[in-house]
């Protein structure tokens, strides 16, 4: 569990302080906003499958229904500079799930493949774009088979966000009162369904919903930590401000905690965070008037 005074200490360092710190324990990248940060993405990811194309290879990456920058700007790249992606596997994170544990109604906004049919691969050129049989959408029926799709050879680029507790796909801080998983399980944890912990369930409520929890898929199937991470380079964004905050300054200097998945980003040997200035400025950083109970500063 992360030390309330360390916590502290994280959250008061200024954005712009942030890039070049001491104490770093995972490379990270400051960018202005929702717009530089979705070209970032965008043409990073588009030049290394122009780089596979080149040298002949077949691209294999792990793709996030989120953040939603870098759709329409990858799109645009790849159109203008005839990237093809017909080489190009692509093993969507994961998806959500009713409470029974089946797929949502394909007009349901949190249909994950609805969206990314329509935002990701809709706008690329038909002789560009990912081969139907290329697209690994998750689902109850399709886990098994997936699983063994991404053992077959190995992920070259794994893109990302994170959540609230710092999960990467629906890799949650595990909370149930009578299952703990340690940060050894949560290394090597693999695709699978569960249900969503309240807190993912209220934060997704509060930032979409006006806090209707009513509306909130209450359950997912997920890629594991271990299907991305495995990958030769992985690069997690955010620009969605508040709701990532506190899960940044600890993954960028917390040890691994399995309270905040995201930390262990710090044993991949390439990977980067980045985040827009309203992501990375903490509240706390900009009232070093405030005082809490319990941390001895």
């Amino acid at each position: 569990m992360v030390d309330k005074k360390k916590l502290y200490q994280w959250c008061s360092i200024p954005a712009e302080k942030l890039e070049n710190h001491p104490q770093l324990v995972t490379r990270f990248r400051l960018v202005q906003d929702s717009r530089e940060m979705g070209k970032l993405m965008a043409v990073e990811f588009a030049d290394e499958i122009a780089k596979a194309n080149r040298e002949g290879r077949p691209f294999r990456a792990i793709v996030p229904c989120g953040p939603k920058c870098w759709y329409q700007p990858f799109a645009e790249y790849v159109n203008e500079k005839e990237i093809s992606l017909r080489n190009v596997t692509v093993f969507h994170m994961d998806e959500c799930l009713d409470w029974e544990g089946n797929l949502l109604a394909e007009d349901d906004p949190y249909n994950f493949k609805t969206f990314m049919q329509k935002e990701f691969y809709g706008p690329v050129r038909d002789e560009l774009n990912v081969p139907e049989k290329n697209r690994n959408f998750l689902s109850p029926a399709t886990m098994s088979e997936i699983k063994e799709k991404i053992k077959e050879a190995p992920i070259d680029y794994t893109l990302g966000g994170w959540g609230q507790d710092g999960h990467i796909a629906y890799n949650q801080s595990r909370r149930h009162p009578y299952s703990h998983i340690g940060i050894e399980e949560l290394r090597n944890s693999s695709i699978r369904i569960q249900e969503n912990n309240l807190d993912t369930v209220l934060a997704l409520a509060q930032r979409t919903y006006g806090a209707a929890y009513q509306f909130v898929p209450p359950m997912s199937i997920t890629l594991g930590i271990k299907e991305c991470l495995s990958a030769k380079k992985v690069r997690v964004f955010s620009d969605t401000g508040a709701w990532k905050q506190t899960a940044l300054r600890v993954a960028l200097f917390s040890e691994i905690d399995e309270e905040y998945p995201l930390t262990l980003l710090q044993e991949h040997k390439d990977a980067v965070i980045t985040a827009t200035v309203d992501t990375a400025t903490h509240p706390i950083s900009l009232h070093p008037e405030w005082k809490f109970a319990g941390v001895n500063l």
